[in-house]
């Protein structure tokens, strides 16, 4: 088989502050915006990769969501437990200086972790864990 990763979703709840912050905090291209306000599908992706991309999109725009679980929904990512992505970087600690740089939420320092990985951490506007590891 020849299967590849072409998209993975996070959800967010302000379409632009979500999108500058995956544009100007790491540098991503905006490939397209489809929709209105809050109802709005961003996909983004690093550049040079075309064929990867995220998909930010509305948490709970399914009809078949419960309002209990919109709320649910809602409260995992107020408090950062529901979505999170992990990227990685040539240059850690030079990622970290640019995007710590744009004020982005730091959740961790670039940090030798006991398993063997040095790494970051950052939320995005949504409140999604992002964390960078140092490519070897």
């Amino acid at each position: 088989m020849d299967i590849t990763i072409h998209a993975s979703v996070l959800p967010h709840d302000d379409p632009d502050a979500s999108m500058a912050f995956y544009r100007d905090a790491l540098g991503f291209e905006v490939r397209s915006d489809v929709g209105t306000g809050k109802m709005r599908w961003i996909t983004v992706g690093p550049p040079g990769q075309p064929s990867t991309s995220l998909l930010l999109a509305p948490p709970a725009a399914d009809p078949g969501v419960t309002e209990e679980e919109r709320r649910t929904v809602a409260e995992m990512m107020a408090k950062g437990t529901y979505g999170w992505i992990l990227l990685a970087a040539q240059d850690l600690d030079g990622t970290f200086a640019k995007v710590r740089a744009t004020d982005a939420e730091v959740v961790q320092e670039p940090t030798d972790q006991p398993y063997g990985i040095r790494d970051c951490a950052f939320r995005d506007p949504a409140g999604n864990l992002v964390r960078i590891q140092q490519l070897p």
